[in-house]
């Protein structure tokens, strides 16, 4: 049973992911899940607790594919370097208002009882990027943590202004550039 269990997961994750890169997040629909994979919709509910738990899982591997080339890239030195590093992951996290929408409720900062895939990305993202800092890069007078942290809640900033229409004038990496430079290389 537990090995039937397996592949039917997998073969709804299977097709979730063919359905997103034909049509999109904001277009994909369950219903279409269970019937290209021939499970019932009951079936999809025994695996998912609901749509947001297969998003969750299928941006969540989204955003550690872009964390996983950011580790392997060599760690940046100057700021232009740190918003360099971050445009692929900024443009996976942004390419559907939908998918930043569900981003923003799953990241554990909507006080969601269960750790999930988007969270865990969160603290994976934290980890990662205080490693820079641990190196003696940028300022030193902040623990790295925080200064990752200050990072993060910058990304999240940046991203959300780029759905405004108030504040849609500046690009994303321009606003990074000015919120990284002012946090991390500070005039004193």
């Amino acid at each position: 049973m537990q090995k039937r269990t397996l592949e039917t997961r997998a073969r709804l994750v299977a097709v979730a992911r063919e359905l997103v890169a034909e049509s999109g997040y904001t277009a994909f629909r369950t219903e279409e899940v269970v019937q290209r994979a021939g499970v019932a919709k009951g079936t999809f509910f025994s695996h998912f607790k609901d749509k947001d738990a297969l998003m969750d899982l299928l941006i969540g591997a989204g955003i550690d594919r872009h964390l996983d080339d950011m580790a392997q890239a060599t760690p940046p030195d100057t700021i232009k370097e740190v918003v360099a590093l971050h445009r692929p992951l900024l443009k996976f996290m942004t390419q559907e208002r939908y998918v930043f929408d569900v981003i923003l409720r799953l990241s554990g900062a909507a006080a969601v009882e269960e750790i999930g895939a988007i969270a865990t990305t969160f603290g994976r993202y934290i980890d990662l990027v205080a490693g820079w800092f641990e190196m003696g890069r940028f300022r030193s007078d902040v623990p790295a943590v925080l200064l990752a942290e200050g990072m993060q809640a910058f990304l999240t900033q940046a991203m959300a202004l780029n759905f405004c229409a108030l504040h849609d004038d500046q690009k994303m990496e321009a606003r990074l550039e000015v919120y990284f430079q002012a946090w991390l290389c500070p005039e004193v």
